[in-house]
């Protein structure tokens, strides 16, 4: 709705401000991020990145982290936008993503990795892109999070959803995305899919993940933080220093 949209843009202004706060008293990573708008495949555009970036086809063990290091702005979306995803942006040639905190750690691993391909496939699109950016998106993110290489190697062949809720675990990523990748590098049939799909529905998956992950946390706001309070500089003082509420600060961090 436009006042979820006025809301989650709202969240970016403050976002900014926070940002530039920080960013005048500590040296924060330099942002990494290649630029791949020329690249039309974008399971080859998650190959290059995790080269570019020495990841090889490990899994990644937290996306936050990673984006954090490579110079993205990470921050959480306030309350009042419970029904956006995600969304991401550059300003001033700095990357922002945003996320929302009220998904499980396994959406949120994916809304990341999501964003990140926005990031580095779409800087120099504009909203006419629409479907075919998200589609592209969806489909770096899950070769991002799930190299083929790796998957084809630990499940070579599925029968049971059982198996896929044990396996997601190492890639970290929910049960329906697995079983989605698993059928776009053609270990799953079509009617094998169909059946998982169902019997995702039916158990419930889709609203609560099984062996869930615990959620992934900022390390850049906590070492911020730590370190602005060896100075005495709460972050209530932070908020008033921004003439921020201390709970919307809390909300971005």
């Amino acid at each position: 709705t436009a006042r979820e949209r006025d809301a989650a843009l709202a969240s970016g202004s403050l976002a900014y401000l926070l940002s530039d706060y920080v960013a005048a008293k500590f040296n924060l990573p330099e942002p990494k991020l290649i630029d791949l708008s020329h690249e039309r495949d974008p399971a080859a555009a998650a190959m290059t990145v995790r080269q570019a970036w020495a990841l090889g086809e490990q899994p990644i063990s937290n996306m936050i982290k990673l984006l954090e290091s490579k110079g993205v702005r990470v921050f959480s979306l306030a309350e009042n936008t419970k029904s956006v995803d995600a969304f991401s942006c550059w300003r001033n040639d700095i990357p922002y993503v945003f996320l929302n905190t009220f998904k499980s750690a396994e959406r949120s691993r994916l809304d990341a990795s999501h964003e990140l391909a926005h990031l580095i496939l779409h800087r120099h699109g504009g909203p006419q892109q629409g479907r075919d950016a998200e589609t592209e998106a969806n489909s770096f993110a899950s070769s991002f999070l799930m190299p083929k290489a790796d998957v084809r190697s630990r499940l070579p062949f599925v029968s049971r959803l059982d198996e896929l809720v044990i396996a997601k675990k190492r890639w970290g990523v929910s049960t329906a995305a697995l079983a989605y990748r698993l059928h776009k590098l053609g270990i799953l049939s079509d009617w094998q899919y169909r059946t998982f799909c169902i019997q995702i529905n039916q158990r419930g998956y889709r609203t609560e993940e099984p062996n869930g992950l615990p959620r992934e946390e900022s390390v850049i706001w906590k070492k911020v933080f730590t370190e602005l309070w060896t100075d005495r500089i709460s972050k209530s003082q932070v908020a008033a220093d921004l003439h921020l509420p201390t709970d919307e600060l809390e909300n971005l961090v």
